[in-house]
């Protein structure tokens, strides 16, 4: 009885809206109409005109209301303006609030992460929750979905369709459109009319005898199963929503299963190959920046390396490459997580002494306890499951590299000729062999000898590492930001931004210093010097081939610079390119 009773008196309020605005517009059709009013007004106030008009507006249609009145300019925007609340009774139940929605409401219940309800007798334009489920007793007058989350018609009218993903799909009402349920099960209750299709993929189909469906049912099954697939969307709610792989619930069962199962291969690794287990791990506690180091470089190598195996499709051994690398980085990242699990619960074994409980199954279970227990804490959980798997396909990687260099035959040391010390006057005291020895003579210097220069040389000074390169890089790098700091005031007044060609700057810098003196300011304060292989001087061309190259070595996430880390010569990919390298000299030498 509302319904039909709220649009008459929404039309009385209209033409009482409408009658009281005219007067004070402008008429340009009918000019002498605004004067007729005034006097009836003061004569006979108390005249019921006014009351009769509302009852000639019950019986008139509203285009009738419309065309009589004088003013059609207001009619037609009082109209506009109160235009959603028309189709309520115009319009049937299913396409009422889609219309509602088209003429400016927005009225959806919608939700990210919780779930979203719509109680008996309320109305909305859809009902959508993501990573929750939707329930519906009233009149939608689109569609309700539900995205990793149940969707539940329990009565009332839906205008579209009920649609879930990785849920499941219940409707006991009147769906006008289609039931959906990817990776969910599909039920139908005793009052459910569906007039368009019913499709279920992956779960099982069900349906009340009093249910009545008009378009086909289609039930697709995964590898010839119906699964209930209930138990991931917990999952996707209880862990992956809060950053973990693990909580605890009745149904998350399974997913302590599938850990626990991994648990016991890893401990079954540690038993078939403690002796490498032991290696990696070592490894990792000897030397903990190069393995942290290699394993950045593993992660950032992999997708190269397929990249490049992909290429090779052309040639038939590509087909058997990249199978033979995938299967070989699996099996290398399972060995890694024993290794780090090994690592963890070595912290607590080695307490115990060398006994049997030092063996690596021991520490695997143990590492593996813990490990379990931080993946239930939000964020935590899902950061210390990657740095696992990271750190310790790195730290197998870096190890299979040491034993391969360590299996090498050494290369022959060259003996540079010893320098021989002379007096001011160019006298020499040779050291005389004692009676009886074979020993070869040697020059020694006397009293008031001095000794040679040191010969810097890449064949007879050691090489730097990558650490003590990048602490002289850094120096450099400030040094060229202060530089440039200074200088943005100078260059201002010509439009000039120094800062903004920063790598020109660090290039040029290097390439004068490098040709001058050998060696840059960072490069004086960790005694360090730029020498060529063929130990001839380096010369402007060397040192621009040198600098421009160092680009190359940055382009590919810095590889190039991180090379030196690994490589038997100590050299970057531009050091390689330019035929040089950089040496530690003694201290005392004199680098300017």
């Amino acid at each position: 009885m509302t319904t039909v009773r709220y649009p008459k008196f929404f039309l009385f309020l209209l033409l009482a809206f409408s009658l009281a605005l005219g007067p004070a517009l402008p008429a340009e059709d009918k000019p002498a109409a605004p004067a007729e009013p005034a006097p009836v007004a003061s004569a006979e106030p108390a005249k019921p005109e006014v009351a009769s008009e509302p009852k000639a507006a019950e019986e008139k249609p509203v285009h009738e209301i419309v065309a009589d009145d004088s003013k059609p300019e207001v009619a037609a925007d009082d109209e506009n303006a109160d235009k959603p609340e028309k189709p309520h009774s115009e319009a049937p139940d299913g396409h009422r609030h889609r219309r509602s929605r088209h003429s400016g409401n927005n009225n959806e219940r919608v939700s990210f992460g919780s779930d979203s309800t719509l109680a008996a007798g309320e109305a909305a334009d859809a009902v959508v929750s993501i990573f929750g489920s939707s329930t519906s007793a009233g009149e939608v007058g689109d569609a309700v979905v539900s995205v990793i989350g149940s969707s539940r018609v329990t009565d009332g009218t839906v205008g579209d369709s009920v649609v879930s993903i990785l849920g499941n799909t219940y409707v006991n009402g009147h769906v006008k459109g289609e039931v959906v349920a990817v990776l969910g099960s599909v039920e139908l209750g005793p009052k459910a009319v569906v007039d368009g299709q019913v499709v279920c993929v992956g779960g099982a189909y069900k349906a009340d005898p009093g249910a009545v469906v008009k378009g086909n049912v289609q039930n697709i099954a995964i590898a010839g199963h119906h699964f209930n697939f209930e138990a991931l969307a917990v999952w996707f709610h209880k862990c992956l929503l809060y950053g973990r792989p693990l909580a605890f619930d009745h149904q998350l069962v399974w997913a302590w299963c599938i850990a626990l199962s991994f648990l016991a291969l890893y401990t079954l690794i540690a038993l078939m190959a403690p002796g490498g287990i032991v290696k990696c791990v070592e490894t990792l506690e000897q030397r903990p920046g190069s393995s942290l180091l290699a394993a950045l470089l593993t992660l950032l190598l992999t997708p190269v390396a397929f990249i490049l195996l992909a290429v090779t499709l052309a040639i038939a051994v590509g087909f058997v490459l990249i199978p033979a690398f995938s299967l070989g980085l699996f099996f290398a990242a399972l060995f890694g997580k024993a290794v780090m699990l090994a690592w963890l619960g070595r912290r607590f074994t080695k307490l115990l002494g060398d006994g049997p409980l030092a063996h690596p199954v021991f520490g695997v279970l143990i590492g593996g306890v813990i490990v379990l227990g931080l993946y239930t804490i939000p964020i935590v959980g899902f950061i210390v499951y990657k740095l696992l798997g990271i750190l310790g396909l790195g730290v197998v990687v870096y190890t299979l590299i040491l034993q391969y260099k360590a299996s090498r035959p050494p290369k022959p040391v060259k003996v540079a000729a010893a320098p021989v010390a002379t007096t001011t006057a160019g006298a020499m005291v040779a050291a005389v062999p004692a009676a009886g020895s074979e020993a070869v003579p040697s020059v020694v210097p006397a009293a008031g000898v001095s000794a040679a220069p040191v010969v810097i040389s890449a064949a007879t000074l050691p090489r730097a590492g990558f650490w003590i390169r990048v602490a002289a890089a850094l120096l450099d790098l400030i040094l060229i930001g202060i530089a440039t700091g200074m200088s943005e005031g100078l260059f201002r007044a010509f439009n000039f931004h120094p800062g903004g060609a920063m790598p020109f700057w660090i290039v040029l810098y290097s390439v004068v210093m490098w040709t001058t003196k050998g060696t840059t300011i960072g490069g004086i304060i960790c005694g360090l010097k730029l020498v060529r292989l063929d130990d001839r001087p380096v010369d402007w061309g060397v040192a621009i081939v040198r600098g421009l190259s160092a680009f190359l070595s940055l382009a590919v996430a810095g590889i190039g610079f991180i090379w030196v880390a690994f490589d038997d010569e100590k050299q970057s990919w531009h050091d390689k390119i330019a035929g040089t390298t950089i040496v530690k000299v003694p201290k005392g030498t004199a680098l300017l």
